[in-house]
């Protein structure tokens, strides 16, 4: 047995004592965890900078910012990964029957999500003009 064989065997074998003890030190540390981010986020903050935006322009990426940005506009479902494939698939208001168009053309026919605001239940894909009616 390779030493590379031997450690991923003991790793398995010890998952949750070691876990128990990375958790027990970042509570005991975390004043320290927290300056120690901090000086490295200042002493890299372009480097920071750039990966983000590079980030952002991945599929990935877009991915996360879209479920973060419907988390905070109060959306609620069950599977935010089949909702997506849905919104990308979504090429056509449901209310209307325009095709999306993009944000800032001055049409207002750009993709939105129609949400209850009182429970946060996703009702459907809409145009903005659709959705703004609805409300």
């Amino acid at each position: 047995m390779s030493r590379a064989e031997y450690m991923k065997e003991w790793y398995e074998k010890n998952k949750e004592k070691i876990r128990e003890q990375q958790k027990e030190y970042k509570q005991a540390n975390k004043d320290k965890i927290r300056e120690q981010q901090k000086e490295y986020k200042q002493a890299n903050k372009d480097k920071l900078k750039e990966y983000n935006k590079e980030y952002r322009q991945t599929d990935k990426g877009k991915k996360v910012k879209t479920f973060l940005n419907w988390k905070y506009i109060g959306l609620i479902h069950d599977d935010y990964d089949d909702l997506y494939e849905k919104y990308l698939a979504s090429t056509n208001c449901e209310e209307c029957g325009c095709e999306y168009g993009k944000k800032g053309d001055g049409t207002h026919t750009f993709k939105c999500m129609d949400h209850n605001h009182i429970d946060g239940k996703f009702r459907n894909f809409l145009c903005c003009k659709c959705n703004l009616l609805r409300k």
